[in-house]
C-alpha cells in the first residue's frame, strides 16, 4: 500500500501503544486537569510519533463543541487591534482551538451582523476587540448564548474582560518624567470614545495630581501622526510645559517631527513619550520612550479566560496584563535643569 493511501491511526491504537485507555487519550487531547504529568507526556509522545489527529467532527458531535473561537474586531487596521487578533490566533492554536474572525470597519457591517455571522459558524465562545464605548453599548443589545469576553480596559458587570493595564502604563510615564524633574506635562489624548484613550486620560489626571503637578487642559487627538504634526507646528516657541505625553506612538512621531520643523529640540527643549512601542519606535529620531503592551500575553490570557468559562471553572470578571516602560532617547531632564 502506498504511503499516500495509508490509514490514519485511531484513538484506540494510540491508547494501545501508550498503554492507557482511549478515554485517557481523549482527556489528554482535550487538556483535562488531573492527569499525571508522566502519563500526559507519554500520550503526547505517542500522538506525535504516530501522527494522530483527532477527528474534529466526531469530537464536536460528542462534546457539542467546535473548538472554535469567534473574534470580532473593530478597526483591524489599527496596530493594537490587528496585533491582538494575531496573538489570540497564536494562543488558540497552541491549545487546539481555531479562530474565525470578522473585522468591523466604518459602515461596512454592524456589530449585530458580525456577531450573527460568527455565531452561525458554531463558535464555542466570542472575543470582542472593541476599542470604542459605542461598540460595547451596541454589544449590550445583543443576546448571545455562548461566553463573551471583551478586550477593554475598564470594569464591566456584563462581560468578562481582559486588557493591558492602562493605568499602570500611564503611571509609569508620569513617574518617569517626574523622576527626571518635569512638573508641567501636556497630554495629547486619543479620541475619548476609545476606551484605552479614556483610561489613559483619567490615569494621567490622577497621577499628575498625586505628584502636585500643574493640571492643564488636555489636547484630544485622533491617533494619527498627522494630528501630532499639525498640533506641534502650532508651537512656535518653547512653551511653559516641558514634556508631552502622547497617547500613542503615531501621534508622538508627528509631534517630534513638527517640533523639529519649528526648531524645538527633543529632548533638549521638550521630552516626548508615546504609548504602544510600535516596531518602528526604536528608529524614531530620537528613539522614542514609550509603553510596551505584551500582546502575546494578552492573547494567552484571552484563551485562558474563555477556556475556563467553557469548562465552568472559577474565573475573575476582569483580568489585566502588566505594561512596561521602555526608556529611550526622547526623554531627558527639563531644560531648566539641564
Amino acid at each position: 500500500m502506498s504511503s499516500s493511501a495509508r490509514r490514519d491511526p485511531s484513538i484506540k491504537e494510540v491508547a494501545l501503544v501508550a498503554g492507557v485507555s482511549h478515554m485517557t487519550v481523549s482527556r489528554v487531547m482535550n487538556d483535562y486537569p488531573g492527569i499525571k504529568p508522566e502519563t500526559r507526556q507519554r500520550v503526547l509522545d505517542v500522538v506525535e510519533q504516530m501522527g494522530y489527529r483527532p477527528n474534529m467532527v466526531a469530537r464536536s458531535l460528542a462534546t457539542q463543541r467546535t473548538k472554535r473561537i469567534g473574534v470580532l474586531v473593530e478597526s483591524a487596521v489599527e496596530f493594537g487591534e490587528s496585533d491582538m487578533v494575531r496573538a489570540i490566533e497564536t494562543a488558540a492554536r497552541a491549545v487546539g482551538y481555531s479562530v474565525t474572525s470578522v473585522a468591523v470597519r466604518d459602515n461596512d457591517m454592524s456589530p449585530q451582523d458580525a456577531i450573527a455571522h460568527l455565531t452561525s459558524q458554531g463558535v464555542d465562545a466570542l472575543c470582542v476587540v472593541a476599542p470604542r464605548s459605542s461598540s460595547v453599548a451596541a454589544l449590550r443589545q445583543i443576546t448571545v448564548s455562548v461566553p463573551v469576553l471583551v478586550v477593554k480596559s475598564d470594569k464591566d458587570p456584563t462581560f468578562l474582560t481582559v486588557s493591558a493595564d492602562q493605568q499602570q502604563g500611564t503611571n509609569l510615564v508620569v513617574d518617569h518624567l517626574a523622576g527626571l524633574g518635569h512638573r508641567d506635562i501636556l497630554h495629547i489624548a486619543g479620541p475619548l470614545d476609545w476606551l484605552d484613550a479614556r483610561g489613559r486620560e483619567r490615569a494621567f489626571h490622577a497621577r499628575v495630581k498625586s505628584w502636585g503637578m500643574r493640571e492643564r487642559a488636555i489636547v484630544i487627538g485622533d491617533w494619527t501622526a498627522d494630528f501630532g504634526y499639525d498640533f506641534s507646528r502650532t508651537i512656535t516657541k518653547v512653551p511653559e510645559y516641558t514634556a508631552i505625553f502622547a497617547a500613542n506612538d503615531d501621534m508622538a512621531l508627528g509631534v517630534i517631527h513638527g517640533l523639529h520643523d519649528n526648531g524645538i529640540s527633543v529632548p533638549k527643549d521638550m521630552s516626548v513619550v508615546g504609548f504602544d512601542d510600535l516596531p518602528t519606535s526604536r528608529h524614531f529620531l530620537p528613539p522614542l520612550t514609550t509603553v510596551r503592551q505584551d500582546f502575546r500575553a494578552l492573547g494567552a490570557k484571552v484563551m485562558d479566560v474563555l477556556r475556563a468559562a467553557l469548562e465552568n471553572r472559577e474565573i475573575p470578571q476582569r483580568s489585566k496584563i502588566a505594561t512596561e516602560l521602555i526608556v529611550r532617547q526622547s526623554t531627558a531632564q527639563p531644560r531648566h535643569l539641564s
